[in-house]
């Protein structure tokens, strides 16, 4: 099947559309040839019964016995007509006067008076069309004790098997034009309502590899339509992808850029400083700076990461992703004295989705959590499950945001006003594109009584997940 798969449309529709319309035409030949012999027979079978009527009106029995008086000359029409030997028999019931061919084959069944009756038979080693009548006679011949006669006719049916060969010869021919015809014109229609995806063909071949823009699709068929559009809405998916990357180099390259030119400055300022303190402090500065320049590219690559890798949605249960999280963020807890504790879903709960991305995204949100929660403050993290969807829960006593930041935080590079030195703007971007990847959105309320700040990643139960 791989051969069928690599030939055109024009060729698959052709090798599924001959056997159908050889089929057809084989069908139509049995037809015809089956109503050729319905009609020859019915020809034919009029000359048989006026042999027979003939035959019969010429039967007497005035002198005592059975006689007939044979019709020669439609005897000679006969046989000219039906291109071979005609044979006849009459034969009393009884069968003790007998005239004609003796041995002619007999009818299939009894035979009812006055009605004559049709049937096919082989004689010596011929096909014969035969007609067979019984009546009753006006007295019984002498010697014999039988009333009724029997009269058969016989003919070759060789003139009938010509006449529907040449009928089904014909009929072939006929049809065989037919069938090429109507190949040609399926041909030159196919060919017809393809141009338009010959030329959509071109187009798209013509087009530079830069160009995203939509199809056209005036003047292609309804059928290629749907497909177009599934193509201009994945172009536009592209569109967007790239764009998203081409400003996540442009701010990557941007961030790197500052901290390198931080750095310089900084080395520059160690070599021309000749106090040992001040070299120290300096080097102080420079750790700090290489610091924060790796926190920044880990960032810069998650935040790649959560835009482009693959979406891989498996279940997990969601209690033990919050103690992993809360595990790993308590040392940065304890060193701000901040009370971080979780609050698993009651009875457990799992959810679906990519539970490496999402542990990411929770990881940032308990971070940020921490970074601007005062020394001695509570996080709690919580998970929650109903029929809708899922969500991941950050709740601390900080601070909290105005409406304002509220609204414009998880943009790149966008940070809050009580934002210390330490932060990038990428953190919450990290985890509104991770809930976009799984078809959610990141949620930033106020805290409970207006205190702090109720960070939530939710994510539908279906249908939700990019690839």
């Amino acid at each position: 099947m791989q051969w069928l798969r690599r030939t055109s449309l024009w060729q698959r529709m052709a090798l599924l559309m001959l056997p159908a319309l050889l089929a057809v035409t084989g069908i139509e030949l049995w037809m015809t040839r089956h109503d050729a012999l319905e009609s020859a027979n019915a020809a034919y079978d009029r000359s048989l019964l006026g042999a027979l009527k003939s035959i019969d009106g010429n039967i007497s029995t005035a002198s005592g016995g059975l006689s007939v008086e044979l019709p020669y000359t439609m005897f000679e029409f006969f046989e000219l007509t039906a291109s071979g030997q005609v044979y006849f028999r009459v034969a009393t019931s009884d069968g003790l006067v007998e005239l004609g061919s003796a041995d002619l084959p007999g009818p299939p069944g009894p035979l009812a008076m006055n009605v004559p009756v049709f049937y096919d038979a082989v004689y010596f080693g011929e096909a014969v069309r035969l007609a067979a009548y019984q009546r009753l006679l006006d007295r019984a011949p002498a010697g014999a004790g039988g009333r009724s006669v029997l009269i058969q006719v016989a003919e070759s049916t060789r003139s009938r098997q010509e006449f529907t060969t040449r009928f089904v010869r014909s009929a072939a021919v006929r049809d065989g034009l037919v069938l090429a015809l109507l190949l040609l014109g399926t041909a030159a229609v196919l060919h017809a309502a393809l141009r338009p995806l010959a030329r959509l063909a071109r187009d798209v071949e013509a087009r530079a590899p830069e160009d995203l823009t939509r199809i056209d699709d005036a003047g292609l068929p309804a059928e290629v339509r749907p497909l177009v559009g599934a193509v201009n809405h994945h172009m536009a998916r592209t569109q967007d992808l790239v764009a998203l990357q081409r400003q996540f180099l442009d701010d990557a390259s941007h961030q790197l850029r500052t901290h390198l030119t931080t750095l310089q400055m900084q080395v520059d300022y160690a070599q021309r400083e000749s106090d040992p303190a001040q070299v120290r402090d300096t080097l102080d500065a420079l750790g700090q700076e290489i610091a924060r320049a790796t926190r920044s590219a880990q960032q810069l690559l998650a935040l790649g990461r959560s835009d482009t890798v693959a979406v891989s949605a498996s279940e997990f249960e969601l209690a033990p992703l919050l103690r992993e999280v809360a595990v790993e963020m308590l040392p940065q807890a304890r060193a701000k004295r901040i009370d971080l504790g979780i609050q698993p879903p009651a009875g457990g709960a799992a959810a679906v989705g990519d539970r490496a991305l999402l542990r990411e995204a929770l990881t940032n949100l308990v971070a940020n959590a921490i970074a601007y929660n005062p020394p001695e403050g509570t996080i709690t993290v919580s998970a929650a499950s109903d029929a809708l969807g899922w969500s991941l829960n950050v709740e601390d006593k900080g601070p909290g945001l105005s409406e304002e930041e509220r609204a414009v935080l998880g943009q790149r590079f966008r940070r809050g006003a009580r934002a210390g030195k330490g932060g990038f703007g990428l953190g919450l971007a990290i985890v509104r594109s991770i809930a976009q990847r799984h078809g959610g959105e990141l949620r930033l309320l106020p805290g409970e009584g207006a205190l702090g700040l109720h960070a939530i990643v939710w994510w539908p139960r279906t249908g939700g997940v990019a690839q």
